[in-house]
């Protein structure tokens, strides 16, 4: 009798135990968040969750879902947050964030050629690069970006402080007609990028770029052989484009046509290329980048700023153009915050439009996720929260003041949210951030680094007037 209790015993427990599901472990679970995937679905999962497994999204569910399925022994509580993709900066200048508040007020000519140009022949070095791109870095991840496209000098040390900061980058060697820090012609600078791109092919964060400046610093058959190069070793193009009036003008002037048209008959288009601002652009202008796969970077601040004029955005959407969301360099902004690229964006074209429905705010986000992914040909490896993609989440604090009531996330991602309300960030799976707590960067030395090759830019350019009080 007693082994027959014995045996009912066991068969109890072990259908009790087949009946219990298995939970599979990973890496790290961000949990209890409101979870915004900006996925095809535009999905809003209020007591959301996000299951990491290594570098990848696991899954995306409820709290209780993903509680059920998973376990981690790392986990974080986004309770009174929203969690999101990681923040996509299509158009940046990393390095030149040292050059922030240098030359104020001024049109974009004049300040390149009186102040920008002439800063850089003095001051740019590998090690300018490195301590810029690591403050860069710094403000990027404590305002949420995980992703950005860069275009500078020494751009292999970029991508080593980029990479070691933990960020994903889409980096393009600049190619300029005149002596430039890194390479004295456009041939030198080429061969430069095609160092470059032997370096990080293949890596795991950085994509090596070819960056041509713009049409009106380069000849044709340079831009020709950039094009050759992006052909030849698959590596995406960066390039300003119909930034003002005055390059337009100048273009006609040259080779009668605009600089879109001039860039087209010359056979420079092609797939995986973002054009910069695209100010200035026609119907005609706009049919060919959409016909041609380019994609358009909008800097609605740094177009502000320096008065150069408003992107037909509205129209390109509607012609099929991706139109993603940057920053441009701290020198023209003045900051990294693509959160107020968001805002500002969606303030500008409701002005222009007379519609302020024009760039509503799920569009905003779209434009600075998952429409950043798709400009830098991304968007199946990042821009969206969806099992799969690689683990490049942010979780923004809702509990603030400024915050208070939230009735709908996307209104307060767009309208309401600053970079310094980011409190984790986590790229690839690794938490380069933890509330507040930069942890792949030393915060103190870069800061230190950062003042002092400020005082060294303040010495090269002071003589000539070109800090202004």
């Amino acid at each position: 009798m007693q082994f027959w209790r014995w045996l009912v015993l066991l068969s109890t427990v072990v259908l009790a135990a087949a009946q219990t599901p298995v939970r599979r472990p990973v890496s790290l679970i961000v949990t209890h968040g409101t979870v915004v995937t900006v996925d095809a679905n535009r999905r809003v999962i209020e007591d959301g969750a996000v299951a990491i497994d290594g570098r990848d999204i696991a899954a995306v569910d409820t709290s209780d879902a993903i509680d059920a399925r998973f376990s981690a022994p790392d986990t974080i509580d986004a309770t009174g947050a929203v969690v999101m993709p990681g923040l996509i900066n299509t158009h940046t200048h990393a390095p030149m964030v040292l050059y922030r508040g240098l030359a104020d007020d001024l049109a974009l000519m004049d300040w390149l050629q009186k102040y920008i140009f002439p800063a850089e022949a003095k001051t740019v070095s590998p090690e300018f690069v490195r301590a810029g791109t690591r403050l860069a870095a710094l403000e990027m991840i404590e305002s949420g970006t995980t992703t950005y496209a860069d275009m500078y000098y020494f751009e292999e040390e970029v991508a080593r402080a980029t990479k070691a900061a933990g960020l994903r980058g889409v980096l393009g060697e600049t190619i300029i007609q005149f002596p430039a820090p890194d390479a004295k012609t456009p041939a030198q600078g080429i061969a430069r990028a095609e160092t470059f791109v032997r370096e990080f092919q293949g890596d795991d964060l950085i994509t090596p770029a070819i960056a041509p400046h713009a049409m009106y610093t380069l000849d044709t058959e340079t831009l020709k052989a950039c094009r050759r190069f992006a052909d030849s070793f698959g590596t995406p193009v960066i390039i300003h484009v119909a930034e003002t009036q005055a390059e337009v003008q100048a273009s006609q002037e040259k080779f009668g046509k605009t600089p879109v048209a001039y860039l087209e008959s010359i056979g420079f288009w092609g797939p995986r290329t973002v054009a910069a601002h695209g100010v200035h652009v026609t119907q005609a202008d706009i049919d060919v980048l959409a016909r041609r796969r380019v994609a358009v970077s909008h800097n609605p601040e740094s177009n502000m700023k320096l008065a150069s004029g408003t992107a037909p955005v509205i129209a390109m959407r509607e012609a099929g153009v991706t139109v993603a969301l940057g920053t441009d360099g701290a020198a023209s902004n003045n900051d990294l915050d693509m959160f107020e690229a968001m805002r500002q964006a969606a303030f500008l074209h409701k002005l222009i439009s007379g519609d302020p429905r024009a760039i509503p705010a799920p569009t905003a986000v779209e434009m600075a996720t998952i429409d950043g992914a798709r400009a830098l040909g991304m968007d199946r490896e990042i821009g969206s929260l969806e099992p799969g993609k690689r683990a490049d989440v942010i979780v923004v604090s809702m509990q603030s003041a400024r915050q208070t009531p939230m009735y709908d996330p996307l209104s307060h991602l767009v309208y309401v949210t600053r970079g310094d309300d980011v409190r984790t960030t986590i790229v690839n799976g690794r938490v380069l951030m933890r509330d507040r707590k930069v942890l792949s960067l030393d915060r103190a030395q870069v800061l230190s680094d950062a003042r002092g090759f400020a005082a060294r830019v303040r010495e090269a350019v002071a003589p000539e007037g070109a800090v202004r009080r």
